[in-house]
């Protein structure tokens, strides 16, 4: 083990006691004084401007790290005493109780001659959209890993949310004191370790860049290597993200208040060893090493013996790490080093805190004095991450990508000036004569109490009567914003070239005030320039969740922001007392806008319904309406969960399933009540793969299906990261559509089956022509075939649809369209033409709410063949058609119902959600663990034990259904030892038959003749919806006919 000597320790010591002793002071801060002469150019200004957020999986150490730079450089809000234990950002009271983060906050710091403001954001998968508001408005991010822990699965979901929104990422590996004193590892064991982490989120990383990053979780974990594998021998790629010897990396102790990253040591060692601080950062990571006989740093090939041989890193870093640790921890330790190391680097460590009986509280001291954490990182940011300018420049195809036009030659002057907003944007221009631009990605309540004194209040009277304030989250990014400032406020829908329909998407506001944002404080500023974050008030009746603001009309707005879930868990709320009916509905809309992720409803039962991330998102939000919103007491129903509804398909046999299909036996027939129509309705079950894919992109094709523009597609799909630049939306789902099918095809097919596959392949590329709708509401993922036009029913006339959706989707049709009922009346064809959207309709109906228990139905393909014959009276006279629309009213119930009545008839299934579910747990719980799994019907898929500690890592399927309470019902039977993460996985047919009843012999013979048999889950879960909708339940209401008796006898 190196020991540190008295020399190299003063040498050091030159390196980091000026970071330490020469704290600027911080003056007071001014984004804008353009009256002092002394101030420096423009320019100059913005290149000293970072703004950065902190991303990482929940307990990684976000909120500790930012308390240390904080009391080191946020002007003296916090005591250094108190950093890692007050945790600053964290004001809300439900954040200290629960000891997580629910919101992005924003501090400004000044360190030495650079401004910075640090958003601190969440970890857990419930506010993952607070992630997504603190990304949109930095430039740079600090990904936060646990060593021990290692990357986990919102480690993937921050890495992939910064690189959406191309952000300059920084690692900074966390609690590395964790791997000296609780796993006892060596140096040569932590190197390994940390190796691996790096090189896995180097290997998450790439997966995006090289746009082929996984679509959902299990994927996801996929990159993850298993097994033991010893990194030592990895050489790193030039292309790899994070690489220490390009400064990017950083191993800390957050909670002790110290880090290091290898150019520290580099300059230190460059005086000793006689080489380059450049050409000694290379070497102090990775495979190489320094042979002490010659003095020369070599590679693995030029050292003789590979098992002694220690990488330098671990030579010249780890020991001495080691060293100093052990000396201080151990009983039997040496506590001469830690005095060297004092009296060396010239420390100066009060003598109260020197003399500490407790031997951790002296190494803190020491540690967080020689490598000081907050220097460390706040170098690494001015040096690695972007300036506005230059942070604009390339992420301006995110924020604002370019749109063409193909409208008239007239609005070539408003094309002009919105060309001019996007330049000054990538430009970031802070010149007053700039256009003023600024994005608001979220709307946060404050009560007004907090506001600085002297603060006028607004008009708004949901501000007064609640007693809330609501200020914009900002950014500028171009000109300067004032106060008093007037604006126009732009949707995500605004298009400056229609000016007809633009009016409910603009809206011209007045700022009140501005605010530099200090955690939970707020100091007021008169006007700041392009790159600062900013609180603004004044918008709270203008904005709901985000919007662009612009000193001009004639701008685009910037790209909506990407949430990684969806808001799935639901429930009904009302109050307590009827009369308080009003409270709730403020409440609820005041909740709705201080809350970037809540979605807040009104169920065609009448119900108000809430829909959060997760449970803790919902008991936040429920205690907000509470307390803060509505202050009303409140009834909550328990989770609404949704389902889907589907049939069993054939899978075994595809060729005969689609030959079926089209076929002419093995439909459903219904005819109106009139005798007019009678209609045939064929139904399959589609590959899930295409499934799938119709579900995930029902954004993109809901905007080819309306008629969007092909540019503005690509920007829209370039946005979300669906497609690559330079590639057309419209093709890449077409192709994708196809690939669904072919991998559905090959998968598990023999060479004697090519040629069924084959006929296949012709058959389905014959129905993507037919595509006539998506349902339901347009873009489901169940699918409405046209007609084959050759089936008649004498005197009849088919109502034939039309490829609409196929052509749309570029599926040409080259058959011939001819009229092959050129004999029958031409009324009639006009009155079936006129039918075809009562057809679509009875189509949309069936599939929003499927004959189970009027759930959506999911992945079907529906055939619906009508046939319409006209009107004859007594005597065999053709009469006029009906009028008022009763017909067409008839054909759309008879298709609902004749829809509805296929499922049924092809063995309904029942579909329900599931979530991903990551559990740590020691491993005497294991056993708890397990049962509580058990009950929740839950489905192991993964198990594994994490290297050099006592933790199992275990992923899992629970339903949704039943994840409600897991995680409390999961730290009560382990005694709180074990931690749970869920994250909405996937769809999953339950297979079993909701209608079973015993048929054949050995059925009969273990079941009886089907009146003693249990309910199966599917028939529960169906039964339980079915009654929460009020639909008839088919259920005894007497189980046994037998007298009841009491047993409680009264005389």
């Amino acid at each position: 083990m190196a020991e540190i000597s008295e020399t190299s320790s003063q040498q050091l010591a030159s390196n980091h006691q000026p970071m330490v002793s020469s704290v600027p002071h911080r003056p007071k801060q001014e984004l804008v004084d353009k009256d002092d002469p002394s101030n420096i150019d423009q320019e100059s200004d913005q290149k000293l401007v970072r703004n950065i957020c902190i991303l990482a999986h929940v307990d990684h150490g976000k909120t500790t790290l930012a308390d240390h730079l904080i009391a080191s450089y946020g002007g003296g809000v916090l005591h250094p005493k108190q950093a890692g234990k007050l945790r600053f950002m964290d004001f809300l009271d439900e954040e200290q109780r629960r000891a997580i983060t629910m919101k992005s906050s924003s501090i400004a710091l000044q360190f030495k001659q650079y401004f910075i403001n640090l958003i601190d954001s969440p970890g857990h998968m419930d506010f993952c959209s607070e992630v997504s508001t603190a990304a949109r408005l930095s430039d740079g991010a600090l990904v936060l890993v646990d060593a021990v822990e290692g990357v986990h699965i919102q480690t993937h979901a921050v890495l992939r949310q910064a690189w959406i929104e191309k952000l300059t990422p920084c690692l900074v590996l966390n609690k590395v004191d964790r791997l000296i004193y609780e796993l006892r590892l060596s140096p040569m064991e932590a190197y390994n370790r940390l190796s691996r982490i790096i090189h896995e989120v180097n290997g998450i990383v790439s997966a995006y860049k090289s746009e082929k990053y996984l679509s959902d979780v299990d994927s996801m974990l996929s990159v993850a290597s298993s097994g033991e594998e010893n990194y030592e021998s990895i050489e790193d790629d030039e292309e790899d993200t994070f690489q220490p010897q390009k400064g990017n990396v950083v191993f800390v102790c957050a909670l002790d208040g110290w880090g290091f990253g290898t150019y520290d040591f580099a300059e230190f060692y460059a005086s000793k060893l006689g080489a380059s601080s450049s050409a000694l950062q290379k070497a102090l990571w990775g495979p190489h090493y320094f042979n002490a006989k010659n003095k020369m740093i070599v590679g693995k090939k030029g050292i003789s013996s590979t098992a002694k041989a220690r990488p330098m890193f671990v030579q010249f870093i780890l020991e001495p790490l080691w060293q100093v640790y052990q000396s201080t921890l151990e009983a039997d330790g040496d506590r001469g080093v830690l005095e060297k190391v004092i009296k060396a680097f010239n420390l100066s460590i009060p003598s109260r805190e020197h003399q500490n009986k407790d031997r951790k509280a002296v190494l803190q001291a020491v540690m967080s004095r020689w490598l000081p954490l907050s220097d460390t990182i706040l170098s690494m940011v001015t040096k690695c991450m972007p300036d506005p300018v230059s942070a604009q420049s390339f992420r301006i195809p995110r924020l604002l990508p370019k749109r063409e036009s193909f409208e008239n030659g007239g609005s070539s002057d408003v094309l002009a000036e919105a060309e001019l907003v996007r330049r000054s944007v990538e430009a970031c221009d802070c010149s007053p004569d700039a256009p003023c631009v600024a994005f608001v990605s979220k709307m946060f309540a404050v009560p007004i109490k907090m506001l600085p004194r002297g603060e006028v209040l607004s008009n708004s009277t949901d501000d007064v009567d609640s007693g809330e304030c609501f200020l914009a989250f900002a950014r500028i990014f171009s000109g300067v914003l004032f106060a008093r400032q007037r604006v126009f406020v732009l949707s995500t829908l605004y298009d400056p070239l229609k000016v007809d329909s633009n009016h409910k998407h603009v809206q011209e506001a007045e700022l009140q005030s501005l605010y530099l944002m200090m955690g939970q404080g707020l100091k007021p500023v008169t006007s700041a320039r392009a790159g600062n974050i900013v609180a603004i008030r004044g918008l709270g009746q203008y904005i709901l969740k985000s919007a662009t603001l612009s000193s001009t009309v004639n701008s685009w707005p910037f790209s909506s922001m990407v949430f990684q879930v969806a808001p799935t868990l639901k429930v009904a709320i009302e109050p307590s007392d009827p009369a308080d009916i009003g409270a709730l509905m403020k409440g609820l809309r005041l909740l709705n806008r201080a809350d970037p992720f809540v979605e807040v409803t009104v169920s065609s039962r009448g119900e108000h319904v809430l829909a959060a991330a997760g449970e803790v998102h919902l008991e936040r939000c429920v205690k907000d309406l509470k307390e803060r919103f509505a202050k009303v007491s409140l009834e909550v129903s328990p989770p609404l969960v949704s389902y889907k509804e589907t049939i069993e398909g054939e899978l075994t046999n595809p060729l005969e399933n689609l030959k079926l299909f089209s076929g002419n036996s093995d439909y459903v027939e219904k005819t109106t009540p009139n005798g007019r129509c009678v209609v045939r309705v064929h139904v399959m079950k589609l590959p899930t793969s295409l499934t799938k894919l119709l579900d995930e992109s029902s954004e993109l094709l809901g905007d080819i299906i309306g008629g969007k523009s092909r540019q503005a597609l690509k920007s829209l799909e370039t946005l979300r990261g669906n497609i690559v630049e330079d590639e057309n939306p419209i093709e890449a789902i077409k192709k994708r559509m196809m690939d669904a099918i072919e991998s559905d095809l090959l998968s598990g097919i023999t060479d004697t089956e090519r040629d069924r596959v084959e006929k296949c392949r012709l058959l389905w590329r014959n129905f993507f022509k037919r595509i006539w709708a998506l349902g339901p509401r347009q873009v489901g993922p169940n699918i409405l075939f046209t007609p084959d036009e050759g089936k008649s029913i004498e005197g009849s006339v088919l109502i034939k649809g039309s490829p609409y959706v196929s052509n749309k989707l570029g599926f040409e049709d080259e058959c011939d369209h001819d009229d092959s009922s050129k004999e029958s009346d031409e009324m009639l064809l006009r009155e079936a033409e006129s039918l075809e959207s009562s057809v679509l309709s009875g189509f949309q109906l069936a599939t929003s709410a499927g004959p189970l228990c009027d759930e959506p139905m999911w992945g079907l393909a529906f055939l619906i063949e009508a046939f319409v014959s006209p009107v004859n009276d007594e005597n065999g006279s053709t009469q006029q058609p009906e009028q008022y629309g009763i017909f067409t009213g008839q054909v759309m119930t008879a298709v609902k119902e004749a829809c509805r009545a296929a499922v049924l008839q092809r063995k309904p299934r029942l579909v329900e959600g599931l979530y991903f579910v990551e559990l740590n747990t020691p491993t005497e719980h294991l056993g708890s663990m397990y049962a509580v799994l058990a009950r929740r019907r839950a489905r192991v898929i993964k198990e594994e034990m994490q290297e050099g500690s006592p933790l199992f890592t275990v992923h899992a399927y629970v339903p949704v259904s039943e994840s409600f309470g897991f995680a409390d019902e999961l730290r009560r039977w382990t005694a709180g030892a074990s931690s749970a993460l869920l994250v909405f996985s996937h769809w999953e047919t339950l297979w079993e038959d909701p209608f079973f009843v015993p048929k054949t012999e050995e059925e009969i013979e273990e079941h009886g003749d089907g009146s003693s048999v249990l309910q199966n889950t599917p028939r529960k879960l169906i039964d339980t919806v079915r009654r929460r909708k009020g639909l008839p339940v088919e259920e005894k209401v007497v189980q046994h006919a037998t007298k009841q008796r009491t047993l409680a006898r009264k005389v």
